[in-house]
């Protein structure tokens, strides 16, 4: 049977779906005890009890981001800013190959800073 989030994935169309879903194993395969459920709706993932990241759909462009809840924290160079208080994104063209040393280092950036918390 399907869960929760299984769910949410399957609904989203092509090429989004293979790229949320590629993104969604970049996170799980970070660290065995980072846990995803769904929050507002979308993909959220939680290391040491706290949120780390959410998967999300841009409305505006279409296109997936990682949403990286303590972004404005982060100072990465790769997170684009928000008007949103603690959250920057990481964008993500489902047309092209995924940009994997970049997505990999902003998520350890997180899971870095995290840590220290």
């Amino acid at each position: 049977m399907l869960n929760e989030t299984d769910t949410y994935y399957l609904n989203i169309s092509e090429p989004n779906r293979c790229t949320l879903l590629a993104l969604r194993d970049i996170i799980l395969d970070l660290d065995e005890t980072i846990i995803e459920f769904l929050k507002y709706k979308i993909p959220c993932f939680e290391y040491g009890g706290k949120v780390f990241c959410y998967l999300w759909i841009d409305k505006e462009t279409n296109k997936p981001c990682i949403l990286m809840q303590e972004g404005k924290k982060l100072n990465h160079p790769d997170l684009e800013k928000t008007k949103h208080k603690q959250i920057e994104i990481l964008r993500i063209n489902p047309n092209e190959d995924l940009p994997i040393k970049k997505i990999i280092s902003v998520l350890n950036t997180g899971l870095k800073f995290l840590e220290k918390e």
